[in-house]
């Protein structure tokens, strides 16, 4: 399912007309300035209850190698996006 399809589904289900619905997405999925985003770039996290909790976790730095000359790097720490389901979530899938 995509963006419009999940837009066109909330809209019926809503009886929010599709724009409206689309921009409810933005407003929370957004990866520049959705509501998502935002808490997670702010070191929080989002936990909606039966559906799972959206958290930023850390990467450690780690010794890798340049796949092209075989050189041995060091891969920075970063800090990534992650996502899990909570019991009601997976019971129902």
């Amino acid at each position: 399912m995509n963006k419009s399809e999940m837009a066109r589904k909330l809209a019926a289900r809503s009886g929010l007309t599709q724009a409206q619905s689309a921009d409810v997405l933005d407003t929370v999925f957004s990866p520049v300035n959705g509501v998502i985003a935002d808490e997670l770039r702010a070191g929080g996290k989002v936990a909606i209850g039966g559906f799972g909790t959206f958290e930023a976790r850390e990467r450690a730095a780690r010794a890798g190698r340049n796949p092209r000359t075989g050189e041995a790097i060091t891969i920075a720490a970063k800090r990534y996006p992650a996502f899990k389901a909570a019991k009601g979530l997976k019971d129902s899938v």
